[in-house]
């Protein structure tokens, strides 16, 4: 409910109903564990029509509730901002786009955060948050390509 209640105050600061149609949206998202595209959030909620689920992406884009992923194809995903769905990192498949959320560990925050400090000490630059993106091949895409390749090409990719 706390989810819910969190969205709904969002909405209200931007002059916006926290409508069924966004709450089915919100809840296939929250459902997911990883960052979806439209049409895999139709998927999940097959009560939300097409022509509505883009405009309100839209506006919960606009009021913060979601934000865009980038990713290595031609298709956006959205996930639930990181205030609502907490702190975490992606793999991002090069090949067929998926997107997997990726919890953070103690050690990679501490990396990440001395990192950061570096590079704010040298640049001047304040730094408020971060993101990670490991951007690969994901387990069913690197099977398919070791389906049909060669024992050299293997043997490069694991080198």
């Amino acid at each position: 409910m706390a989810l819910h209640d969190a969205v709904e105050r969002r909405l209200e600061a931007h002059d916006q109903r926290y409508t069924p149609m966004r709450r089915l949206l919100v809840e296939a998202l929250a459902a997911s564990g990883r960052p979806l595209t439209v049409p895999e959030i139709l998927d999940r909620a097959p009560g939300l029509p097409q022509s509505s689920a883009y405009r309100n992406v839209t506006a919960l884009l606009d009021a913060g509730v979601v934000r865009k992923v980038a990713t290595a194809d031609d298709h956006w995903r959205v996930e639930l901002a990181e205030e609502l769905a907490g702190h975490h990192h992606h793999l991002v498949c090069g090949t067929c786009g998926r997107v997997e959320d990726v919890p953070p560990s103690a050690s990679l925050e501490r990396a990440l955060g001395e990192t950061a400090r570096i590079v704010a000490e040298r640049t001047g630059f304040v730094v408020n948050e971060h993101r990670l993106d490991l951007v690969g091949t994901c387990a069913t895409c690197d099977a398919a390509a070791g389906a049909g390749a060669t024992p050299a090409t293997q043997r490069g990719r694991s080198e």
